[in-house]
């Protein structure tokens, strides 16, 4: 999300093209995964490493013409796609017939673990667990135009949700690392992050700035449409905000819907940042119709029915999302400490908080390091697992195992 710097600019009368992108890699140590501790090269330690193209031109009286393309980099691989350490793993709420079928027989249980196994390495697939919501794509973080008018800009494209981006306008880590507020909340993940077939109309005028967003879907209006707005008043003292995302799921359902308060205060060389959220979802995407792929396997639809159902149960969302955080510069270090927490209100109480502190140190304007320290406690059935800027972590061994995360990057600008 965050507006770089270009290196390489290219003016032609009142057009103007350019390059930018972020580098940022690093190795991190993650404790309490189904392998153990891991630690390994990644690619995204603060931010995801990227790479985009943006332009304007001016077309007078007020109007400008304006495009951005933004595709992902995997500095580690030099891929375009990740994946979380713990890969389409699931939690174990969502993974294993006790807790998904638990007025079963223990025996019909164990005889039905093998199929629920498929099921939820499919699913895990399916859902998409990384940063991404669909296939891997080469601009898959922005691809966007738009006409800037004197009363507003007209935009198409995929986008950042307006919920998304007013979450991370109040993060005190701005989404950067493993201590972001969002990594709590991604198996399922709690608010949007990009939507494709999306128009949006956005007002930015001193310090208030509104917008409106609606996204369809590839085949209908209806199936998989989403809809967003967001409205901030920002100074550099005080800032507050509040988002909000509703979509439907493929079988036009109504799905996910995150509301999001949130606000900052500048205290002398620091800042105070804290926002709330409510999360709800009573249909959850990619699960609904899955009964007819499973009857084969089970040899019943009223199975495969009752299995259906339990996975629409175990991927519910009902929860708070709340975090309270504080940075402070000091010279060229920044540091930040940052509590997080989702409140899950449903039976399973899949609870998970984070906590930890982030320091990064500029070497110049455009390059710097960084130290990150990262604890994830999880209570009743929560698993999350931490990740990085450019990744989410996914979940931990098992459902109440507490993870930490230690890592040491560097970022570059340009």
């Amino acid at each position: 999300m965050t507006c770089l710097t270009a290196a390489t600019t290219v003016s032609v009368a009142q057009s103007k093209v350019e390059l930018y992108g972020i580098v940022d890699a690093g190795v991190t140590q993650v404790s309490g995964l189904k392998v153990g501790s891991v630690t390994q090269v990644v690619s995204g330690v603060m931010e995801g490493s990227r790479m985009g193209v943006r332009g304007q031109e001016d077309l007078g009286d007020g109007y400008r013409a304006i495009f951005t393309m933004e595709n992902r980099l995997e500095v580690d691989t030099g891929g375009i796609s990740n994946r979380p350490p713990s890969r389409n793993q699931l939690p174990d709420r969502a993974t294993y017939a006790r807790y998904l079928l638990p007025s079963l027989p223990t025996v019909q249980q164990s005889a039905l673990q093998p199929v629920l196994n498929r099921v939820s390495d499919a699913l895990g697939t399916q859902i998409g667990i990384n940063v991404r919501g669909d296939g891997p794509a080469f601009f898959d973080r922005q691809a966007y135009v738009g006409l800037v008018t004197p009363v507003g800009a007209l935009l198409a494209g995929r986008m950042y949700t307006p919920a998304f981006e007013l979450l991370g306008t109040f993060d005190t880590l701005n989404t950067q690392s493993s201590l972001a507020l969002g990594q709590i909340a991604v198996v399922p993940y709690a608010v949007e992050i990009r939507v494709s077939n999306a128009l949006a109309y956005r007002v930015q005028k001193d310090a208030i700035t509104a917008s409106v967003q609606v996204a369809f879907g590839e085949k209908s209006t209806d199936l998989g449409r989403s809809l967003g707005a967001l409205a901030m008043y920002r100074t550099d003292a005080f800032g507050v905000g509040v988002g909000y995302n509703t979509r439907n799921n493929e079988h036009g359902q109504n799905s996910l819907t995150s509301a999001v308060i949130g606000a900052y205060l500048t205290v002398g060389a620091g800042r105070i940042h804290a926002s709330a959220s409510s999360i709800r979802d009573r249909h959850p995407s990619g699960v609904p119709g899955i009964a007819a792929q499973i009857t084969p396997l089970v040899g019943s639809p009223a199975l495969a029915g009752q299995i259906e159902n339990a996975y629409i149960e175990a991927l519910k969302q009902d929860a708070g999302l709340f975090h309270l955080g504080y940075r402070h510069q000091a010279g060229a270090a920044t540091f930040y400490v940052a509590y997080n927490r989702y409140d899950d209100h449903r039976a399973v109480n899949a609870d998970v908080a984070s906590y930890g502190v982030v320091c990064t140190y500029a070497l110049s304007k455009r390059t710097d390091v960084s130290a990150v320290v990262t604890r994830f406690n999880n209570t009743g059935l929560g698993q999350a697992a931490p990740g990085g800027g450019g990744y989410l972590g996914g979940v931990t061994a098992r459902a109440g195992a507490d993870s930490t995360s230690l890592a040491l990057g560097v970022r570059h600008r340009f």
